[in-house]
């Protein structure tokens, strides 16, 4: 897999918790200005890769460069600070907060505020109009729009997404796809995790497989012509 061009370059990565090893030598390239999904089913090591790049995982072997600097094992903060931002599947929201104010703390260390907002409420109308409305009381598709919102407004080089769909209504599903999709076309630089394939590979350019804690098959998604039914055979069963 070409790394020399890469935004994000994941080289040899072996992470996991404690002594054991969830990635074992996984490799993936992510270009600036691309969509690359990151497929597999539950336990092949998804979540760990996007922690690890993160630096909520140290990696026990391996490099990931990010514009062609080394960044594993830096922590969080560090990383965040270079523009890798993370969407997690618990979302992380504080629900007693108003939609406003969850926005606003994801510009507190870098970011323009009102320029985040802006962009936040052009992406998800529905948030504008509930922007003093607790978080608590909305829907699961409507919590997750103001996470991905709060990453933007971090102004993110890199949006790293972990299972943007999962668990919501078909409309909301409908919906993050559609907004990954304007992202793209605004040039924003993302790496997905999904279990929908379907909803992945109609908005990446790429995609990379794993199974175990390995890459199973990965290349352009034009490649597949328009058939995943044998690629999803082969994650899942």
């Amino acid at each position: 897999m070409a790394t020399e061009a890469a935004l994000l370059a994941v080289e040899g990565l072996v992470a996991g918790y404690g002594q054991i090893q969830i990635l074992r030598g996984v490799d993936l390239a992510v270009r600036r200005g691309e969509v690359v999904a990151l497929l597999g089913a539950n336990g092949s090591g998804k979540s760990t890769a996007l922690n690890t790049i993160s630096g909520f995982i140290r990696p026990m072997a391996g490099r990931i460069r990010l514009d062609g600097q080394d960044i594993a094992g830096h922590p969080p903060h560090r990383t965040f600070r270079r523009g890798v931002v993370q969407v997690s599947q618990g979302r992380d929201l504080f629900p007693d907060m108003t939609v406003e104010d969850n926005l606003l703390l994801g510009a507190a260390i870098r970011g323009d505020a009102h320029a985040g907002l802006a962009r936040a409420y052009d992406l998800f109308p529905r948030l504008a109009a509930r922007r003093q409305q607790s978080v608590r009381l909305m829907s699961g598709g409507e919590q997750q729009m103001v996470a991905i919102g709060r990453a933007l407004m971090g102004d993110p080089t890199l949006l790293l997404l972990d299972e943007p769909s999962g668990g919501l209504a078909p409309v909301f599903v409908t919906e993050i796809g559609s907004v990954v999709q304007r992202l793209k076309d605004g040039g924003t630089t993302v790496l997905m995790v999904e279990q929908n394939v379907r909803l992945a590979l109609a908005v990446a350019d790429r995609f990379v497989a794993l199974r175990d804690g390995q890459v199973l098959a990965h290349g352009p998604v034009v490649d597949l012509r328009g058939n995943y039914e044998d690629l999803a055979r082969r994650i899942y069963l």
